[in-house]
């Protein structure tokens, strides 16, 4: 799967906890969201947890996972609880999917998955899979679309369980490329939890190929990428150096046991320092650029408050390191609280979360006239939400 070219471009929740609502629309390939605690920002990363989780297992597992459909759907409403989901697929393309849960007898099921294309301005889109409650079609014959004069060809199926997605099962066959690419692009979302005293202890001898979500891994990645992609890890200890003051040259030192253990060299002292006795700053920042320097990059990566740890004058550093790592083909979301951070941004890069009468709706940045006018005459945008100003940026 070719992750440069595919790109989520919009995403709308309905009836999803302070969700009743919302649409992030116009989706840059780094997007940021900042809003007050309870706004909703960690449930929108819910939301593509959520998806995986559906996929990987069902949708009555997932939603059981969050308290039951009672606690999942916004308050004072019965659902459904809608999300829908406009990405480019790699030929270009512009693609949705549609899923539509209802609660059948206090259970959860799948009343609608749809994924389709539009063909051009006025054409009447193509249902590559349109199920209902376990049952529906998918088409057969993906390669004539487009192709003038081309018919659906269509084919019935039945699922095992009303709970279960379309494109679990179809995704794993080549000849439904879309559904394939969009169950890849589920399966690969990356959300990163990470904590500093997981990457601190020494690992076990070997190498891992990609960060695990807590970070513990991140010496057996770096052996990895030493090892393996050498130019990835000549790339992490460069971006050390101009980032981290002090830090000439990080190694990760195979021990007699077998394990293996982060030693940085700081310039000022002859011996360099295992892991455990350098600050968490400096850790934090080296898992974030093993992650983002990850030679295969997730198509989907989401960071919940990376300013965590990290001293302020890093922050804008970091946001240049996320953007990098988005233009090499990787889609990046994070949310924040820092105003340093949002000053190494763009406007276009910055989604904020407003929560009115229970419920949230999202407002994109550069969409504000206020914000376009205030930034343009030398506001920094960190500036600007620690003074309050987008909460009436829309005058």
């Amino acid at each position: 799967m070719d992750v440069a070219n595919m790109h989520i471009e919009s995403i709308a929740v309905s009836n999803y906890r302070v969700f009743k609502h919302a649409v992030i629309a116009d989706l840059s390939r780094m997007a940021v969201l900042v809003g007050e605690n309870g706004s909703g920002k960690t449930t929108m990363f819910d939301v593509f947890t959520f998806l995986k989780d559906t996929l990987n297992q069902n949708v009555a597992t997932a939603v059981a996972k969050r308290g039951g459909f009672k606690e999942l759907v916004s308050r004072g409403t019965t659902g459904p609880i809608a999300i829908a989901v406009k990405f480019r697929e790699t030929g270009g393309r512009l693609a949705t999917y549609e899923l539509t849960i209802e609660a059948d007898g206090g259970q959860p099921v799948i009343a609608r998955e749809v994924l389709k294309f539009r063909r051009g301005q006025r054409g009447q889109p193509w249902h590559f899979v349109d199920f209902c409650r376990g049952r529906g079609t998918a088409i057969t014959n993906e390669a004539m679309y487009g192709k003038q004069g081309a018919k659906e060809e269509r084919q019935e199926f039945t699922l095992d369980e009303p709970t279960v997605l379309a494109i679990k099962g179809l995704g794993q066959f080549k000849g439904f490329r879309v559904v394939s690419e969009f169950r890849n692009l589920i399966e690969n979302w990356h959300i990163s939890d990470f904590h500093i005293a997981d990457a601190r202890p020494s690992c076990e001898g070997g190498y891992s190929e990609h960060l695990s979500t807590r970070g513990d891994n991140v010496a057996q990645v770096a052996q990895f990428l030493y090892e393996y992609h050498r130019d990835r890890f000549d790339a992490i200890l460069d971006a050390m150096k101009r980032r981290v003051p002090g830090v000439e040259r990080v190694e990760a030192k195979p021990m007699e046991d077998g394990r293996l253990v982060l030693r940085f060299q700081d310039g000022a002292f002859t011996d360099p320092f295992i892991s455990r006795y350098v600050s968490d700053g400096t850790i934090k920042m080296f898992a974030y650029l093993v992650l983002l320097h990850d030679p295969k990059p997730f198509p989907l990566l989401s960071i919940e408050e990376p300013e965590n740890q990290l001293y302020p004058e890093l922050l804008n550093e970091l946001a240049e390191e996320f953007r990098a790592y988005a233009q090499r083909g990787g889609q990046v979301f994070v949310s924040t609280h820092s105003p340093e951070f949002l000053n190494g941004l763009r406007l276009d890069e910055i989604y904020w979360l407003a929560k009115e009468n229970g419920f949230t709706t999202i407002h994109r940045a550069a969409d504000s006239p206020l914000l376009r006018k205030l930034v343009q005459e030398g506001d920094t945008p960190g500036a600007l939400w620690r003074q309050g100003v987008f909460k009436g940026a829309w005058s």
